[in-house]
């Protein structure tokens, strides 16, 4: 366990090997699970101001659940997520020439329409926050849909904390970012001099 401000970021962020290999899961992520993607209450007012630019980009069943449920909804522990359509898909997907799930907010984001690039939820995934009040607690979701990605990032060698490190400094800031990386060379050096003594 690693604690940074007002942060506990759980061993596995170092530990664990992460790249998201879309050409296998084809964006499961998007549609396995029980609701939405879950949202910071600052991003509700995001989303209703953004959603004309996004609109766009979304499915007819996409646009639909939207104007019924709205663009964002509660799901039964009464947390804000984004709507889902039929208790699948998220009701910003969208599918690519590939059959890839793709997050209609971001396209917005890339074409230059918006300056929100999704819900930082789904920027950190696999990595979930559980905000007390102190603290935040920030764990490493194993869910079997992502075995491709961690396939991929034992071959390549990129543990979570690297793979995530855009939507890390979104959410907590640079020196943050910094000072987590520092505390991981450290922990490693240090185990590095344990094991050269030890032989």
């Amino acid at each position: 366990m690693i604690l940074i401000e007002n942060t506990c970021i759980s061993d596995d962020i170092e530990d664990q090997l992460f790249v998201c290999n879309l050409d296998k899961c084809k964006g499961a992520c998007c549609v396995e699970g029980d609701s939405g993607a879950p949202l910071d209450e600052d991003e509700l007012a995001i989303l209703d101001e953004i959603y004309p630019h996004v609109e766009p980009y979304l499915t007819q069943a996409g646009k639909d659940v939207i104007a019924k449920e709205g663009t964002y909804t509660k799901d039964w522990d009464g947390d804000y997520v984004t709507p889902i359509i039929n208790g699948k898909e998220c009701a910003y997907a969208l599918y690519d020439e590939r059959g890839i799930l793709k997050c209609g907010i971001e396209q917005a984001y890339n074409d230059g329409k918006i300056s929100y690039k999704k819900p930082i939820s789904c920027h950190l995934y696999p990595i979930r926050v559980t905000k007390y009040e102190q603290y935040h607690a920030l764990n490493y979701d194993r869910w079997e849909i992502c075995s491709p990605a961690c396939s991929l990032g034992q071959e390549l060698g990129v543990p979570v904390y690297k793979f995530l490190k855009e939507p890390l400094v979104r959410a907590y800031g640079p020196e943050w970012y910094g000072q987590l990386t520092q505390e991981i060379n450290e922990r490693q050096e240090s185990r590095l001099r344990e094991h050269e003594a030890g032989k």
